[in-house]
């Protein structure tokens, strides 16, 4: 996998990425492009600039398929903090994605185990994902698998963790105890299945978990080091969310920005891992 440092904004980094990708597989109704997608507060400006993208007639979405990475349980799909709501009002009320092509794990679905099971089923009647887009919890988690989550696991219900109760209580007025406790997330294993996957991380908040994705090996305490096992793995990163990195790819990422300081971005190869 990739570490690509940028000194744009992420979102249009992402955003601009994602456009020629989807130029270049030339999607049509037979064949369309299908994309994994994230919610939260990193890729506000990634839905943002897509938006732009359509407005100014750069991106068509009539023939692009979407799964959302997960969904809180309990939460009615109007509430405003639900992941339907926030893919509603950041993308696909914006542009021309027909409905049936959009796909949002049901949370309050009376079978929760039956509703994973049928997503997986709908990924892979798609014909599997080509690019998955994500971001990165403040604990390394990826969608909702917390710490611990097994590297080959698959869509399920969890239970989230204080710490990303915390974190995302900033969207519930910074109240715990209006966050749900449980959510249903895309496994790992069904994000490393994708062709492709561009996680974003920004901010010094992160910069723990890129330390962690930067250092030897693989740890099931940080998801985020799963990403090592893809062959086509990319992360997109700010200097703040790199600042804990240490090691080689701290050398590598400095030699880069000291002999080339104009470049829009620094890329560094990590290398690939194997269970």
């Amino acid at each position: 996998m990739r570490l690509v440092v940028t000194k744009m904004n992420l979102g249009l980094w992402a955003a601009a990425y994602v456009k020629e990708k989807i130029h270049a597989f030339r999607p049509t109704a037979e064949k369309p492009f299908v994309m994994g997608l994230p919610t939260g507060g990193t890729v506000v400006d990634f839905y943002a600039n897509l938006r732009l993208f359509y407005k100014e007639h750069l991106l068509d979405f009539r023939h692009i398929v979407t799964f959302n990475m997960d969904e809180y349980v309990g939460l009615p799909q109007d509430h405003p903090q639900s992941y339907h709501s926030y893919m509603r009002q950041n993308l696909f009320s914006e542009v021309n994605i027909p409905p049936e092509n959009t796909h949002i794990l049901d949370g309050q679905a009376a079978n929760l185990p039956l509703e994973c099971a049928q997503y997986e089923r709908a990924i892979r009647q798609a014909g599997g994902i080509h690019l998955f887009l994500g971001g990165v919890g403040r604990n390394g988690h990826i969608a909702f698998n917390e710490p611990g989550s097994s590297f080959d696991s698959r869509t399920r219900p969890v239970n989230l963790t204080a710490a990303t109760i915390q974190a995302n209580s900033r969207f519930f007025l910074n109240d715990v105890h209006r966050v749900p406790t449980q959510a249903l997330t895309v496994g790992i294993g069904t994000i490393l299945q994708a062709q492709e996957l561009l996680f974003l991380a920004s901010g010094p908040s992160k910069a723990g978990a890129v330390a962690q994705l930067c250092k030897p090996g693989l740890s099931e305490a940080c998801p985020l080091t799963a990403l090592k096992l893809h062959p086509h793995a990319t992360l997109l990163a700010d200097s703040a969310a790199c600042a804990l990195a240490e090691g080689p790819i701290r050398q590598q990422l400095d030699a880069l920005m000291h002999s080339q300081p104009d470049a829009p971005h620094w890329v560094v190869e990590l290398p690939k891992e194997a269970l």
